[in-house]
């Protein structure tokens, strides 16, 4: 990564030959461990989804974007379009990074609808001659034809006093009366980490109203991509705390995401009743979840399957990361659970395999490399069992259960070349509230997404394994309906 110096990291895409990029975009797609049903970028760094917002018909989904390799540069929003959260479209880039407020980079926010158009608020980055960060806050619409246009000055200029540059990712939400709201992660000048809310009636013109009062005034050095939003009378606020310290099984990466569950929040008093913090994904890769109500109501949940400082094998090839699939968020006994959307059935292409099945060994179920496979009904006759996926004599990807104390765990160790973060570890675990019943799990070519018990718990991992590594391999002595799917 040499080559990255500051200058490289801030060159807009402009200067590039419109050939130079269609080549590097050629090359990306025919590199390895690209995805099959993924949203990723086409070239570059993906990160943060932003602006996910349903509006007449069609969802609407960013994502930040740096297009000229594998690190956090100049950052622009990509834009993707569904109509059914499967198949999304490519609409290119939304939002350039070309405006004083944000010549250094349009870094991440949020959509909402007024007046029937799509609207954003996005953090401007802006550095000045010394390197000195100056955010700002920015509202713009989505025109016709896919691009941005930005409503400045910035509708937020400048950080109010107590807070340090770090203060940025609006989430916008317009409460039942017609008042705007916006909640913003921010770091206090001591150092440790928050959230503020603006209030407005138009959502151009924003008043400060103050910080967010939770159990957690220390708990790490920044809040960032918080998102609040009310489900089944509960208020929910997500954000992804960092400088957290490991805990049992838990905080295991460089940096979390989870969320508090509570009372709604009284507004504009900011006032929040809540219970203990929770960690949304027990997997490797995940962070900066956005969400948005479907146009049924459902409230959606999609994350970044990537971690900030953490580099990929893919780097190699100048391309980085991808999106989850699309969550459908639900409260059970006081938790979100988190369940892969009713529509990824689409996804479905083949069923290779389909029976009850009663196990007694270690059998290899099918050979596959993309692939949807769904235990239900499990039932154990021994305290474990053991399933691998993307496996061949040398590598495997490993999760495995423990009966006598629920536990679950997922072992990248030998998940292919050059296994990520490994000074973070290589298993991750989580302890289940009941016995494993049911495991849904999603394969793509570079990354696994694991469902357990209807959405209890949730993991996302990327795992860099040969094409060739394809075999399916359950052992321990069990009972199950078991469905594998082609994808």
């Amino acid at each position: 990564m040499n080559q990255w110096t500051r200058e490289a990291r801030y060159r807009p895409l402009s200067d590039i030959a419109p050939e130079v990029y269609q080549a590097m975009k050629e090359e990306i797609r025919n590199s390895p461990w690209r995805f099959s049903y993924h949203i990723q970028p086409p070239t570059g760094l993906l990160n943060d989804p932003n602006g996910f917002i349903y509006h007449d018909g069609t969802y609407h989904l960013f994502y930040q974007w740096f297009p000229l390799g594998p690190v956090h540069g100049l950052k622009y929003w990509y834009h993707m379009t569904s109509k059914d959260l499967v198949h999304w479209f490519d609409e290119g880039a939304a939002l350039i990074p070309n405006d004083d407020a944000d010549s250094h980079g349009a870094y991440s926010g949020s959509g909402f609808v007024k007046d029937d158009t799509v609207h954003v608020m996005y953090t401007g980055n802006k550095r000045d001659k010394d390197w000195v960060r100056h955010p700002s806050q920015i509202v713009g619409h989505l025109r016709s034809d896919g691009r941005i246009d930005k409503h400045l000055p910035p509708a937020i200029p400048a950080v109010p006093p107590g807070y340090t540059e770090h203060f940025r990712d609006p989430k916008v939400f317009q409460d039942a009366s017609g008042i705007w709201y916006c909640i913003i992660g921010a770091q206090r000048e001591n150092l440790t980490g928050c959230a503020v809310f603006y209030q407005s009636v138009d959502a151009e013109t924003w008043t400060f109203l103050g910080e967010l009062t939770t159990q957690y005034p220390d708990f790490g050095y920044m809040w960032e991509c918080p998102d609040y939003f009310e489900l089944d009378e509960h208020g929910i606020l997500l954000f992804s705390p960092q400088g957290i310290i490991p805990e049992g099984d838990a905080y295991q990466n460089i940096f979390q995401s989870g969320y508090l569950i509570g009372e709604k929040l009284i507004l504009p008093q900011l006032t929040y009743h809540h219970e203990t913090f929770l960690e949304l994904d027990f997997g490797f890769d995940f962070y900066a979840p956005q969400t948005t109500l479907a146009a049924d109501g459902r409230r959606i949940l999609v994350g970044w399957m990537g971690l900030p400082d953490i580099s990929y094998p893919t780097d190699m090839y100048d391309w980085a990361h991808a999106l989850t699939l699309p969550r459908e968020l639900t409260i059970k006994d006081g938790r979100l659970h988190q369940k892969p959307v009713r529509e990824l059935t689409e996804l479905r292409k083949e069923t290779i395999y389909d029976q009850e099945t009663v196990l007694t060994q270690s059998t290899v179920l099918a050979q596959a490399e993309i692939f949807e496979l769904e235990l239900s009904n499990v039932s154990l006759q021994t305290d474990q069992f053991t399933l691998n996926i993307r496996a061949s004599n040398q590598e495997a990807t490993t999760l495995s259960y423990d009966a006598a104390t629920q536990r679950f765990t997922i072992d990248r160790s030998r998940s292919g070349v050059d296994v990520p973060a490994t000074d973070y570890g290589t298993t991750r675990t989580v302890q289940l509230t009941q016995p494993l019943h049911q495991l849904r799990l999603f394969v793509d070519r570079s990354s696994i997404e694991v469902f357990l018990n209807d959405g209890e718990a949730t993991a996302s991992a990327r795992i860099f394994p040969k094409s060739t590594s394809q075999d399916i391999m359950l052992s321990g002595a069990l009972t199950a309906s078991i469905s594998i799917y082609s994808l």
